[in-house]
């Protein structure tokens, strides 16, 4: 009876270790996890004074504007190579770019001439120019109703609404002063533009094309963001060095 009760104490403290260390290997194969390295892995030559940059999430290209050149540089994520040169506008200044990646297609402020200027991502080539307000400088998409909303960075300059489906403005809106970072929320079709000499940030209604709010934020706001999940728009102050966070639940 003594040996078998050993004999089972033994197998038990077998199995409880033989558990432990199936445990302890999936603890480190299963759910561990490397951390990212942050690391730079490729530098690519672009056009002179690089401004805006931004990125098609389907195709993994990234479209960057060269004020000096007044051209966009294209660029293979894959291979991390320049694709592309696609010339815009008639002068020196293209600033602002966004991507609607639901239609392959790409939309950049021209400053300097006053235009916006829409590139065909399939064949890389600007293919229609949109006339909008006086110096024109943030873009950005709602990839829902491919509605491009635009900044002028004038004195009281509206904000122009373009139809991605006819290129043509369909809309003005009225902000502050100085408008120049724009931003959209996807998910409720809200539009934020940081008006930067009367320190506020504009809450545009896309269904009425209205602007139904104005925030306080720091002073010279300049940056906006949204984060579609949390509702949430961060704008950067670059007078007084902060960044305004706005819950617009």
């Amino acid at each position: 009876m003594k040996n078998a009760r050993i004999a089972a104490f033994s197998i038990a403290t077998a199995i409880a270790a033989l558990v432990l260390l199936a445990v302890a290997a999936f603890g480190v194969t299963g759910c561990s996890k490397t951390p990212p390295t942050y690391r730079v892995t490729a530098t690519v030559p672009v056009g002179k004074w690089a401004s805006a940059v931004a990125v098609d999430p389907g195709t993994h290209t990234t479209y960057v504007t060269n004020v000096d050149d007044s051209t966009v540089t294209v660029i293979d994520g894959s291979t991390r190579t320049v694709a592309a040169t696609v010339p815009v506008g008639k002068g020196p200044g293209p600033v602002g770019v966004a991507v609607d990646p639901g239609t392959g297609t790409v939309y950049v402020a021209n400053q300097f001439d006053n235009t916006v200027a829409v590139i065909d991502a399939s064949t890389r080539t600007a293919v229609a120019t949109v006339p909008v307000g006086d110096h024109p400088m943030g873009v950005a998409v709602d990839p829902g109703s491919h509605t491009v909303y635009v900044t002028s960075a004038g004195p009281e300059i509206p904000v122009s609404v373009i139809d991605g489906s006819t290129r043509t403005v369909t809309a003005t809106v009225p902000v502050g002063t100085h408008p120049v970072g724009v931003a959209v929320d996807p998910g409720s079709h809200t539009v934020y533009v940081a008006n930067q000499f009367d320190n506020t940030v504009a809450v545009i209604d896309a269904s009425t094309r209205t602007a139904v709010a104005s925030v306080p934020v720091g002073t010279h706001p300049g940056g906006v963001a949204v984060d579609p999940g949390s509702h949430t728009v961060y704008v950067t102050n670059g007078g007084d060095n902060t960044v305004s966070v706005i819950d617009s639940r």
